[in-house]
């Protein structure tokens, strides 16, 4: 009978062990999928930061300079384009110039309104490197 009773205990630890290893994979996938859709959500968060490329004749000025203009979200800062920008176009920043242009009082006709505010990020890219921002 004791002879039994080892043999079964050592066929539990056997399955304790075994379903511990399970369990650690399973944890271990879980893991891997919050970080994917933590990757995730930063592109969209990327994608929210950078709104356009803002094209004006004084933006084409920049270009030559290796300086592109774009129009960004009121709340991002300079460290938050720096990335979205190298995430998206895959090139490296050297310097990021906010500039935040200020509401402007139209009229048509007799009705008044405000051309709303908005936030442009003027993006300097290292030598070499450039953006493609109107397909020629």
């Amino acid at each position: 009978m004791p002879i039994l009773k080892n043999i079964l205990k050592k066929g539990k630890k056997k399955d304790e062990k075994k379903e511990e290893k399970v369990e650690k994979k399973e944890q271990e996938v879980k893991r891997e999928n919050l970080k994917k859709e933590k990757t995730s959500a930063l592109d969209d968060n990327y994608l929210k930061i950078i709104e356009r490329p803002w094209i004006s004749e004084k933006a084409s000025l920049l270009s030559p300079l290796n300086q592109y203009v774009f129009k960004v979200s009121p709340r991002a800062n300079k460290i938050e384009i720096k990335k979205a920008i190298e995430k998206i176009y895959n090139v490296n920043v050297e310097e990021v110039r906010i500039v935040r242009v200020p509401e402007k009082p139209k009229r048509l006709g007799r009705f008044l309104g405000k051309k709303p505010s908005f936030k442009k990020a003027i993006v300097k890219l290292k030598e070499g490197e450039n953006i493609e921002i109107m397909p020629k």
